[in-house]
């Protein structure tokens, strides 16, 4: 299954790259504040920056990669963040948690026509190209 990792590649060519996020780690497409709602290159960075499902932190770059993943193990990868991250069931209420783990499902399954090797950044919802895939196909 295609996902979106964390990496360290391409870091530094764009003015505001950073990467806090553990390299390899699955990432997504976290919230955007209000302040970067308005401007993606300002406030905190949420606007051009994946969040980290393990770490919780941000890496303004993702590399996509073909992995051994069924779709439960990413519902359950997309689950146990929410839930580490204060945004449970129990606090949310359970069909609106259902209904943010679904949407983020969607927005990973976004990502099928990026072949894989590439390296991808974002801006607000929409990911924008770093890098083409490499010679090498396995990641």
């Amino acid at each position: 299954m295609k996902l979106l990792t964390a990496t360290q590649e391409r870091q530094g060519e764009q003015e505001g790259d950073f990467c806090y996020a553990i390299e390899g780690e699955l990432v997504l497409l976290g919230f955007v504040c209000a302040t970067d709602e308005d401007d993606p290159d300002g406030g905190c960075g949420c606007g051009r920056a994946f969040t980290g499902m393990s770490s919780m932190r941000a890496t303004t770059t993702a590399l996509v990669r073909d992995l051994d993943v069924s779709l439960d193990d990413v519902r359950l990868a997309v689950t146990d963040y929410y839930v580490s991250a204060g945004m449970g069931p129990d606090v949310i209420g359970g069909a609106e948690f259902e209904d943010v783990v679904s949407a983020t499902l969607e927005d990973l399954a976004q990502i099928t026509h990026v072949p894989v090797g590439a390296v991808v950044g974002r801006r607000l919802d929409n990911l924008t190209w770093r890098s083409e895939p490499s010679e090498v196909v396995e990641q």
